[in-house]
């Protein structure tokens, strides 16, 4: 619809999508209303129909959504969303395992298989409803068969075409067999008896009834075709087959964009059928295209498939049917695409009479042709070929680069030629390709009559030749570019001041009397920040308080500050926009929208808060996180923040950001040989390229045309710089790499970095990254370059070996640095995104802001620029910027406005400027993907980098940003363990079986201390020192140290500053029982309770409610803090609290106030006061037994010994009553 421009395209975009929601409509109920057995049914096909379902619903709710927002402005954008749809249900159209086998057609000689065709049973299975019948079930096709020997020059050629009818259906319907055939057959007793159950179908079919047509074939042109000659080029005709006559067009020599401009008529065709059949399934029309070859056989190219437009002998030939309108129809070599063929077909019944009835067909308009190449060739009659009217092709011949050699030899005198429609425009030849690879005659043009509608538009041709010896000129290679719309330039027209001014009469719109004076005037306002209010006293005693940590953070500001607040400045963007990207994907929109579009309905959305309210359960920690970053909630923080520096981050190359910097210097590859299937053998056929540029456009042009910027009489290509060469200072800096593979055994690697750019290497082996797959380089290379001939810069990781030749991680990334520093975009040196004079992100290029926009208004010939105060005027344009600027601190303080801070705002905002206006490339890091030459296509890892550029003969630059990582700082942290509480008891005691547990605490290093509690209660007053390396603005803690003892080097680690306290239960004969953890985040965790009662688990909290403190600000805290052990997935469960303090210091105060570990001096801890009683009973039973019985049972021990006194002294007394009576009875 867009292509042919017709009109009202957005009204035939809702038709299709009331028809899509029609079809939607009759799947889903006839899923849901057709019986079919559940017996027959396997989990496969239940969860595949649950897909389908699912899938086509969601289809039909975004139709629903998406049908009444169409309208002209928006209609591409939708029918990409479409496009998305359209993929999504062709994923779920296959079925994975097919019940049916497929249908194989053999073509047998000799008892051996010659040729063979296979069909899927899909497409010619039979069904009482028309939506689940085959597409080619009952109809009469057209199938072209193919050999069965292996690929090979002869495995594309067409064996045969056979012309059959085809039905697959169940046996209760085989009376439907004969519905779709034509009619105008001789019923027979079989035919007439083919529903019996014994019947046989009828091995021959005669026809009775038949038509005799003609066939006129309009062969107008084709493109993109393969080249099958070892040029890379091809001779091309192409043979039409209907029936079983066919004819050819004539051979055109050498191209690959042949235009033939035939029309071929089959005078007499005899089809069996009724008119009315052939007017429901014309019959098919075979175009074969070949390469003639001088010697054996013509190489086959490529077939396609067309329909003809059928007329009966009694139907006008008239619009809007006839003339049959020429269109494009693919050419496939198999399953590969091998061209696009425009021509157009009509098939014309004639009269019953026979060849007498001729003088009833349409007459042919033909054109008068003086090509004597003809011969006796008929062109395409007017009316059906296109309109053409006078063009201009204007080229820019810029140069050639990376030119292989050719029939071995170099190429030393290249020449390039333009070819479009029969007319070639030719450059001049390059004297010398090793000195100057650039021509001297940049710009030709000339003159070619093309189509009007630029659907029709004939492909261009890129020739290469090198001019040898003896008036030799030798092909290099080629390059097509089949579609031209890109290059069509089409100037704006100046327009009707008496209109606008009738316009603005007729508009509501109400021009004050200020503004009527600039009412020519467009005005581009920066948004202001919010301004400060002023501070009150209390206020300002409170930043009072946090000058001196202001003071700390602003202290050793480097290129890194500005690293890691870009980082986490998109980290924050993004994770606002997670919200918003989640109610789409619940709307049922998110799955089909472009990236572009997705964000433009996240706009539309409701708020953050409000989406959170309706899908909590799959937003909560996205709104979570956007209401940590509310103003609300940051506030308290903005009171005192401090406004970093940044630079713009990319995720990928920095020329996909710019459209390959080819907004007027593009790069085509030449190609040369055979095209085959395979990618790695095309990528071979490159042997140079061509820099250039096409630009085409109706000729002469209007005389009411806007200029941009200069006079296009003589040409479009306006401003352009000297293709002379260029001495160049270039400075690579390479930040890191990210996600390299792994090269060793260990799976880690050693990378290092090598640049090459023309004859000059780097090679940076020495200070390679030991066992790193996410190396910090941090180096800056300069090279000094000249240009065009040092124009590709390669920057390769190398993964360094003790033995052998060290290995490639990352194949090279290639930069085009001539295109980057030609560019509009300005990408020699990126703009920062604030001017500093000096300090971490002072300016760094050689021309100031404001010598930078003179420059851009002088080489654009605009008026200006004017300063004013708060606003600069380009011509017609006014940028009025905001005097809101920061302070040596980073606090928003107003000053006067600088002409270096007004200019730097225009050029962020140079794409506002019409005609001439585009996005300059802002400082930046940019992330370049790493391949390797053995796996072409996978990433091995990505590296981050940016390349500066600076000509040598202007003003020397300043020195080298510093990127170099930062060193870590020495840091002591000491945690002192006082008591704990509630824990949790694990263990039985011995003798009474109550609960006891054996308490000690356990952190990052060795250096424990346990005592037995039978209260959940524990005194310690235990020291833990834990020294460690600690990078600030990473927020990592660096560890050094070998891997093994046969390691080379030391493997430099990077974790999260967190300390880990474990409260554990000792056992003497088995293994510790783990009672529960705490984890501190060192840079933000909650604040300590004052009491034991206090400390709950609602302390670790994170949404917010609960304070968090940065431990590296307050240096020494002391509090309660919960154990805890996770039950039930993230449920918590309170397994004890312990009283610590932590207590971080520098290196320098570690010197200056020592102390020991545990109870150690120097600065000893007080001994806990407890009981000295040890309770593993056998090392001291006497006092486990005092303490367990006198404790517990002292009363029952008191009774149980009084009860053995008094039992002893009864035993005494009955003991010795019988001898004293016995005594006393004898009188002794």
């Amino acid at each position: 619809m867009l292509k042919m421009k017709t009109g009202n395209p957005e009204r035939k975009l809702k038709y299709l999508l009331e028809t899509v929601s029609q079809s939607c409509s009759r799947y889903l109920t006839l899923i849901s209303t057709k019986v079919v057995a559940t017996t027959m049914k396997t989990r496969l096909d239940r969860e595949r129909l649950k897909m389908c379902r699912g899938q086509v619903e969601n289809v039909a709710s975004v139709i629903r959504l998406l049908r009444p927002t169409i309208n002209q402005a928006n209609v591409k954008d939708k029918l990409k969303i479409v496009h998305n749809m359209l993929m999504k249900l062709k994923k779920v159209r296959s079925d994975p395992q097919h019940s049916l086998p497929d249908v194989f057609i053999w073509m047998v000689q000799n008892k051996k298989r010659i040729a063979y065709h296979r069909l899927t049973a899909s497409s010619l299975i039979y069904s009482t409803l028309d939506d689940e019948k085959g597409a080619n079930c009952g109809r009469l096709q057209t199938l072209v068969m193919k050999t069965p020997q292996k690929k090979g020059s002869s495995y594309w050629t067409t064996q045969a075409r056979l012309s059959v009818y085809l039905w697959l259906g169940a046996v209760k319907h085989r009376k439907k067999v004969f519905e779709g055939l034509p009619s105008g057959y001789q019923t027979s007793n079989l035919i007439r008896n083919i529903a019996k159950p014994d019947s046989k179908p009828p091995s021959i079919i005669k026809y009775t009834d038949s038509q005799n047509y003609q066939l006129r074939a309009y062969m107008y042109q084709a493109r993109g075709l393969i080249g099958s000659d070892d040029t890379g080029l091809s001779d091309p005709f192409a043979r039409v087959v209907f029936g079983h006559e066919s004819s050819v067009t004539r051979v055109i020599d050498e191209t690959l964009n042949p235009s033939w401009d035939e029309m071929l008529i089959f005078r007499d065709v005899r089809i069996f059928s009724s008119f009315d059949d052939v007017m429901k399934m014309p019959p098919e029309v075979v175009v074969e295209i070949f390469d003639r070859d001088r010697v054996g056989k013509s190489e086959f190219i490529g077939h396609s498939v067309a329909y003809p437009v059928v007329k009966g002998y009694r139907q006008k030939y008239e619009p809007p049917k006839f003339p049959a309108k020429l269109c494009w129809h693919d050419v496939y070599r198999g399953a590969e695409r091998a061209g696009e063929l425009l021509a157009a077909f009509e098939l014309l019944q004639l009269a019953p009479h026979g060849e007498s009835s001729c003088d009833d067909l349409p007459p042919c308009d033909l054109p008068i042709v003086l090509d004597p190449s003809r011969s006796s060739s008929m062109p395409v009659p007017r009316g059906i070929r296109p309109t053409l009217s006078t063009h201009r092709i204007e080229v820019l011949f810029w140069g050639v680069r990376d030119m292989k050699r050719v029939q071995f030899m170099a190429v030393e005198k290249p020449r390039v030629d333009v070819e479009c429609s029969g007319k070639i425009i030719s450059s001049s030849i390059i004297r010398s390709c090793r000195r100057n690879p650039n021509f001297s005659a940049p710009i030709k043009y000339v003159d070619v009559d093309l189509p009007d509608n630029d659907l029709y538009c004939p492909p261009i041709t890129i020739r290469c030749f090198d001019c040898r010896n003896f008036g030799r000129f030798v092909l290099v290679g080629n390059h097509v570019i089949d579609n031209i719309r890109t290059f069509i330039y089409s100037p704006a027209v100046k327009k009707d001041p008496t209109h606008e001014t009738k316009k603005l009469k007729d508009s509501d719109v109400k021009q004050t009397s200020s503004s009527s004076s600039s009412s020519a005037t467009k005005t581009f306002k920066k948004p202001q920040q919010q301004q400060q209010p002023q501070q009150s006293s209390s206020k300002r005693k409170r930043s009072s308080t946090h000058s001196s940590d202001d003071e700390t953070e602003l202290e050793g500001l480097d290129w890194w500050t500005k690293y890691h607040a870009s980082v986490l400045s998109l980290a924050t963007t993004n994770a606002t926009k997670l919200t918003s990207n989640n109610y789409l994907e619940i709307t049922g929109c998110h799955s089909f929208l472009t990236p572009d579009k997705t964000n433009t309905a996240a706009n539309a959305a409701t708020s953050p808060t409000s989406v959170s309210k309706s899908t909590s359960l799959k937003l909560s920690k996205a709104a979570n996180l956007v209401a940590k970053l509310s103003p609300k909630s940051q506030k308290r923080k903005e009171e005192k923040k401090i406004n970093w520096a940044k630079l713009k981050i990319y995720h990928s190359d920095l020329e996909s950001e710019f459209n390959g910097f080819k907004e007027w210097l593009h790069t085509y590859d030449l190609y040369r040989g055979k095209k085959t299937n395979d990618a790695d053998d095309d990528d071979s056929r490159v042997v140079g390229k061509f820099k250039g540029a096409i630009v085409i456009y109706k000729h002469p042009l209007p005389n009411d045309i806007e200029e941009d910027g200069g006079a296009p009489s003589n040409s479009l290509f306006q401003c352009l710089p000297s293709n002379e060469p260029l001495h160049v200072l270039v400075r690579v800096y390479v930040v890191k790499a990210i996600d390299l593979h792994p090269a060793d055994i260990n799976g880690k690697a050693d990378p290092y970095i090598v640049i090459k750019l023309g004859q000059t290497t780097i090679n940076d082996k020495e200070n390679y990254i030991s066992k790193q797959l996410n190396p910090v380089f941090g180096k800056c290379f300069e090279v000094e370059a000249i240009f065009p001939q040092d124009s590709l810069l390669r920057v390769q990781v190398y993964d360094w070996d003790l033995i052998g030749a060290d290995d490639i991680i990352g194949w090279e990334t290639v930069i085009d640095l001539e295109n980057r520093y030609f560019s509009r975009h300005r990408a020699t040196c990126g703009l920062a995104l604030q001017y500093d004079a000096e300090g971490y992100n002072a300016w760094r290029d050689p021309m100031k802001p404001t010598a930078i926009l003179s420059k851009l208004c002088k080489d654009y010939k605009l008026d200006g620029p004017y300063y004013q105060p708060g606003r600069v005027r380009i011509s017609n344009m006014v940028f009025n910027v905001p005097a809101v600027f920061e302070n040596e601190k980073g606090y928003c303080v107003k000053t006067k406005s600088s002409d270096e801070s007004l200019a730097l705002t225009v050029l962020h905002n140079w794409e506002k400027m019409p005609k001439v206006g585009c996005k300059l490339v802002a400082e930046h890091v940019e992330k370049r993907a790493l391949y390797h030459p053995d796996k072409p296509g996978m990433e091995q890892g990505k590296l981050e980098m940016w390349v500066d550029m600076f000509p040598i003969d202007m003003p020397a630059p300043g020195p080298p940003v510093d990127i170099s990582p930062r060193k870590p700082k020495s840091y002591e942290l000491r945690v002192i363990i006082w008591n704990t509480d509630d824990v949790v008891l694990e263990d039985d005691a011995f003798f009474t079986g109550e609960k006891m547990s054996d308490i000690y605490v356990k952190g990052w290093i060795k250096g424990t201390e346990d005592m037995q509690s039978l209260t959940g209660e524990g005194n310690f007053n235990w020291r833990f020192i834990f020294p460690f390396e600690y990078l600030v603005a990473e927020e990592k803690v660096v560890m050094s140290r070998k891997d093994t003892v046969f390691s080379w080097d030391e493997t430099e680690t990077k974790i999260p500053a967190r300390l880990n306290l474990q409260v554990w239960d000792a056992d003497h004969f088995s293994a510790d029982d783990f009672l529960g953890a705490m984890t501190f985040e060192l840079t933000q965790f909650p604040r300590g309770a004052k009491s034991s009662k206090q400390c709950t688990l609602d302390m670790l909290k994170t949404d917010g409610s609960v304070p968090q403190i940065n431990l590296f600000k307050h240096k020494r805290v002391k509090g309660w803090w919960p154990f805890y052990v996770k039950v039930s997935g993230e449920e918590m469960e309170l397994t004890g609290k312990v009283e610590a303090e932590l207590h971080l210091l520098t290196s320098e105060e570690v010197e200056k106030h020592p102390a020991g570990q545990g109870r150690s001096e120097p600065d000893p801890l007080e001994k806990p006061n407890r009981p000295d009683t040890s309770f593993v009973w056998f090392l001291n039973p006497i006092k486990s037994l005092k303490y367990i019985l006198w404790h517990n049972y002292r009363w029952l021990v008191l009774k149980v010994l009084f009860i053995i006194l008094l039992s002893l002294l009864f035993i005494l007394f009955f003991y010795s009553l019988p001898g004293y009576t016995v005594k006393k009875m004898l009188g002794a």
